[in-house]
């Protein structure tokens, strides 16, 4: 995938993973639009980097989603890129009660949000002759973090959708990106949960030359080691599996 000429969207961008990589897109000749809940966030985020343009809305909402794909799509006809980041991850005790609207929450942000917004934008992007659909996920999605379970699940089920997506999509103008990050030094889950982790610059930094250089499915430190750990078994699986029959 090109990095300038773009139109992109990036949810979940006002901060963290999202803002890095907007922020790259945006330094390489890319128009970049971001969606979060957070009004000063995003606020912050546009007058730390003049020309991004930020939009509010609670993607754990289906009617919001609704919005946002139309209101993209008119203001933005040359939408091509659609990066689906946002993401929570809370810490629980399965044996602790909660009701199902908080558990659904995290559920709708993380996999929800994803898979709605890719259908509700897919026409749209199928239309343009160069188009792109990435997908934020996690190591995670090969190797649970029992704290974090439904975060955990939600990645795992995003991971094995954008497989089937990407096969798919293989005979469309619309490319089907991974991207799955460690542990990264963000606030994801709070303040300070993640400071053991990778440098946020230096992940980002790399992922952006991987996707510049073509690649569609791209990790970084352990969770790229786990990636090619899991990929050297279910590669051959996912082949034979999903083989196509002469035409």
């Amino acid at each position: 995938m090109k990095l300038s000429g773009n139109t992109i969207l990036v949810t979940g961008g006002a901060s963290g993973i999202g803002l890095a990589l907007a922020s790259r897109f945006l330094a390489a000749g890319s128009k970049v639009i971001v969606c979060g809940r957070r009004s000063t966030a995003l606020r912050d985020a546009a007058e730390a980097h003049p020309g991004l343009v930020t939009h509010a809305c609670d993607l754990s909402r289906a009617d919001e989603r609704e919005s946002l794909a139309k209101w993209i799509v008119d203001a933005f006809p040359d939408l091509n890129v659609l990066v689906n980041n946002a993401g929570i991850q809370r810490r629980l005790r399965l044996t602790d009660p909660e009701s199902w609207e908080t558990t659904h929450h995290e559920i709708a942000i993380n996999l929800d949000a994803p898979l709605h917004l890719g259908m509700l934008l897919l026409p749209h992007l199928r239309s343009k002759p160069s188009a792109a659909i990435v997908n934020v996920t996690s190591g995670l999605a090969y190797v649970p973090f029992v704290a974090a379970p439904v975060y955990s699940a939600t990645k795992a089920a995003l991971h094995s959708y954008t497989l089937s997506l990407r096969h798919q999509l293989d005979d469309t103008s619309v490319q089907v990106i991974e991207i799955l990050p460690p542990a990264v030094q963000t606030d994801l889950g709070g303040a300070g949960l993640h400071t053991m982790g990778e440098p946020l610059d230096a992940f980002a930094d790399a992922v952006i030359e991987r996707i510049a250089g073509g690649e569609l499915e791209i990790g970084y430190g352990s969770a790229e080691q786990r990636r090619l750990d899991a990929n050297a078994v279910f590669d051959q699986w996912f082949e034979r599996m999903n083989r196509r029959p002469p035409r």
